[in-house]
This record gives structure tokens, C-alpha cells and sequence, in this order.
């Protein structure tokens, strides 16, 4: 099985949570707050390895954690930051969010690195929350959670030059001849069932990646066969080979098949050179093929050749049909150095930017909706629900500075319009909260019982 597409689930380490102290010395008779701050939670990071070039090493494991960051201590003592994760993928892994399936990065070069998902912040300590009024302040709050999602990782073959092809047209032989690569070879239809990479080396200095893309079939760009999983690995190649098997019944309508169905799936396809081969040139009667369709491969050649030199906004050296084979080696040598010549005119690929994650940011202006749940009433609000995680609920100037956000936000005079009475629950996020008779509250405690 080749591992080129997989879903994996990541979330960054919590924040650790602030913490409640005061100074207690002899000879310090008021020694003031000195609780320290939550450490940030360890970040989650994709990293290009370019010594993997397939996703097989997420069979057996799909779900990663960071670290969470250490709580805050006494003495002013931050705690210490959770690690960061470090996932390593192939070159050209292209990322994207599972559920929305926008693209977050395009991982091409080696050790290049995306963050997928931020640690949470560290809890505040009561140090932070000392005013000239509140001196003493008992209140500190919980660590940030670390961000969460679920991803879909892509890989795409990055290489200089493709072979694409019907099924046996001589791909994977012409790749064992020009590289070191050992593919599988047989006889029958879609002997390569995974992609193949190989360097060839053109000079003393000069070397290319050539990719070996499983044979295509009619309604592969519809996904039949194995269609998607292979055209995707043709996005990165710059120059295609296109070979053509001088055994084929119909050589013209195999040429018309990887046409069609190149421009089909999209993605660029059908704009990128191709240099055009007969295989097997070793057998009589591909080479009478050769004579017999090489004008009509010509002529339909032509009318691409004017396409691809639009698309790359540059002239193309003269393309002329190669007939070669790869048991014998007639004209092999001349066909890469063809491809080669294609990729020297041909413009530089342009720079993909990755896209950087955004992270979730507090504000009170954030809208919210109310809704009967479960007898009681939801608030949904992301910036509510963010506050709820981080309040520490044993505190009480902690519920305290809750409830000024509730009625800052609008949240406290919606949910009286709405009907509340004392003792109905109220649901934000993950807390639950009992709505207190206001004439009741002890106002040296909090109005709100968190459960």
C-alpha cells in the first residue's frame, strides 16, 4: 500500500494555570502576591524530512499531543513551557483543515516547517490582578487550551519530469534504465501501483528527479481507476513524457485518452510541455507503427506544442516524436536530454506562500445567541465560553470578574428577557452554571455557582 493522503488529529499542550500566593518570610510581615504564571502549552509543528517520501508512517498513529506548560508557583515562579511536537512529513505535503478543507500550508522544501496548532497561554497569576484598591488580590485564572484540529495531509510527488502513459506503455522500464529506481516490471495492466522516483544523471553537474505515474486510463480525471491518486502526482512535475506503446492497437486514440483526460482533471495538467516517444522499438511491429501514425502523432502533437508554449509565455525548442527502447537504449539518452532542454527555457516555479494558522483571540464584542437547553438556556459565544475555560471557579473574585463579562456583553439582561428564574441553569461551553436570586447574594461571594 503506498500512503500518499491521510487524516491525522492534533492539538497543542494546555497553558498551565495561574497560581494564588502571598509571600510568607519572617522579618516580611505584609509580603504581598507572588503567585506565578501558567508556562505556555508546547505548540504542535509539521516538519519536512526529505529522507520519507510517502505518509506511511501515520498508519498506525493519527491522533498527536503537545505537552501542556507547567502550573505557576510561589515565589513568582513561572511554569516551565510545555515542548513543542514535531511531526515529520515528506516533501510536498500539501495541509489542509479536515472539515472546511481550505488549504493552511504547502510543505515543499527540506526542513520546512508549519505551525497546525498554538499552545495555549499560561493562567495569569494574582501578581497581575493587584491594583492600588485590591492589594491582595485572591484570584488568578486557568491556562488557555491549546488549539485543536483535524488535518488532511497530501502528498505530491515533486520531480523535474513525469512519464505518464497508458497502462505497459514502457514507463517503468524507462525509469530502471535512466535511474537507479527498481520498479516492478511485468507484462500485464497496471503492473505499477505506486508512484516511482528516480534521479537521473545528466552530466558531471547536472542531475534531474524523474517520477514514474502509474498508467492512466479513460475516466481516470473522474476518479475511475486509480485516476485521482495518480494525476494528482503529475501537479509537480514541470515537463511530462508522455510515452506511447508501439505495440497499442490504437496508438493515436491512446495519445487522445492522456490528452483528454490530463485536461480533464485540471490542476495545470494539460499546460505543461510534453515531449512525445514510441516505445518498444525493439519489436518489428512497433516500429511499423512508428511509420504508420507518426505524421497524425505529429500533426495532433503540433496543436499542443502552440498550447504549452502559451501557457509557459515562452518558444519551445522543436519537439519532434522520439521512437525509442528501453531494452536496446536507441534514442533513450537523446529523450532526457530532450526533457532536459524543455526545463532549461521553461520559467522558474513560482514560490508558494504558506498561509500562516490564525489563532483564536478574545473579544468582548463578539456576538452571542441564546437558546433554551436541556430546561435551562445555552449562551453560545466564543469569546464567553473562552472566559468560562480560564475562570478559576474556586475563587471567587475569579466568578466575580466572570459575571462583569456577562453583563458587559449583554448576556446577564438577555437571559432575564428571556425568562430566567433562580435556580435555572445556564450552559457555556463545557460549564454549568445555577442563575442566583440577585436579592439573595451574598455580595462577599460570587452570583454565579459553577457544577
Amino acid at each position: 500500500m503506498y500512503y500518499d493522503e491521510v487524516k491525522i488529529s492534533v492539538r497543542a499542550g494546555k497553558g498551565g494555570d495561574g497560581c494564588v500566593s502571598f509571600r510568607r518570610e519572617a522579618m516580611v510581615p505584609r509580603g504581598g502576591p507572588d503567585g506565578g504564571n501558567g508556562g505556555r502549552g508546547g505548540d504542535v509543528i509539521l516538519r519536512v524530512n526529505r529522507h520519507l517520501n510517502t505518509l506511511q508512517h501515520f498508519q498506525h498513529k493519527t491522533k498527536f499531543i503537545a505537552e501542556d506548560g507547567e502550573n505557576g508557583r510561589n515565589k513568582d515562579q513561572t511554569g516551565k513551557s510545555g515542548e513543542a511536537m514535531y511531526i515529520d512529513v515528506p516533501p510536498g505535503t500539501v495541509v489542509r483543515n479536515a472539515e472546511s478543507n481550505a488549504v493552511i500550508g504547502d510543505l515543499t522544501g527540506d526542513g520546512d516547517e508549519l505551525c497546525v496548532a498554538r499552545g495555549g497561554r499560561g493562567g495569569r497569576g494574582n501578581p497581575t490582578f493587584a491594583t492600588a484598591t485590591n492589594q491582595a488580590p485572591l484570584i488568578a485564572t486557568n491556562g488557555n487550551p491549546g488549539e485543536a484540529q483535524e488535518l488532511l495531509l497530501e502528498m505530491k510527488l515533486i520531480a523535474d519530469i513525469g512519464f505518464v502513459g497508458m497502462p505497459n506503455a514502457g514507463k517503468s522500464t524507462l525509469l530502471s534504465v535512466l535511474t537507479a529506481a527498481k520498479p516492478k516490471i511485468a507484462a500485464y495492466p497496471f503492473t505499477t501501483l505506486v508512484p516511482n522516483l528516480g534521479v537521473a544523471k545528466i552530466s558531471e553537474d547536472r542531475s534531474v528527479v524523474v517520477a514514474d505515474i502509474p498508467g492512466l486510463i479513460e475516466g481516470a480525471s473522474q476518479g475511475l481507476g486509480l485516476g485521482h491518486e495518480f494525476l494528482r502526482h503529475i501537479e509537480r512535475t514541470r515537463v511530462l513524457i508522455h510515452l506511447i506503446d508501439g505495440m497499442s492497437e490504437d496508438p493515436i486514440k491512446d495519445y487522445q485518452t492522456i490528452q483528454a483526460e490530463l485536461a480533464a482533471f485540471g490542476h495545470g495538467l494539460a499546460q505543461k510541455p510534453q515531449v512525445l516517444a514510441i516505445t518498444k522499438m525493439d519489436l518489428p511491429d512497433a516500429r511499423a507503427a512508428y511509420e504508420l501514425y507518426g505524421a497524425e502523432l505529429r500533426a495532433l502533437s503540433a496543436v499542443h506544442v502552440a498550447e504549452w508554449e502559451k501557457a509557459a509565455k515562452t518558444e519551445l525548442p522543436k519537439l519532434d516524436i522520439l521512437a525509442i527502447s528501453a531494452a536496446t537504449g536507441e534514442n533513450v539518452r537523446r529523450l532526457i536530454i530532450t526533457a532536459v532542454q524543455l526545463l532549461e527555457v521553461l520559467p522558474p516555479p513560482e514560490e508558494k506562500p504558506i498561509l500562516p494558522v490564525i489563532q483564536m483571540t478574545e473579544s468582548e464584542g463578539d456576538t452571542f445567541q441564546i437558546k433554551r437547553d436541556r430546561g435551562g438556556f445555552r449562551v453560545i459565544s466564543r469569546y464567553l465560553e473562552h472566559k468560562a475555560m480560564i475562570t478559576r471557579w474556586d475563587l471567587y473574585q475569579a466568578t466575580e470578574k466572570f459575571q462583569v463579562a456577562l453583563d458587559r456583553s449583554g448576556v446577564s439582561s438577555a437571559l432575564l428577557k428571556a425568562g430566567i428564574e433562580p435556580g435555572d441553569m445556564v450552559f457555556i461551553g463545557d460549564y454549568e452554571l445555577e442563575w442566583q436570586d440577585e436579592s439573595k447574594i451574598d455580595y462577599d461571594g460570587p452570583e454565579w455557582a459553577a457544577s
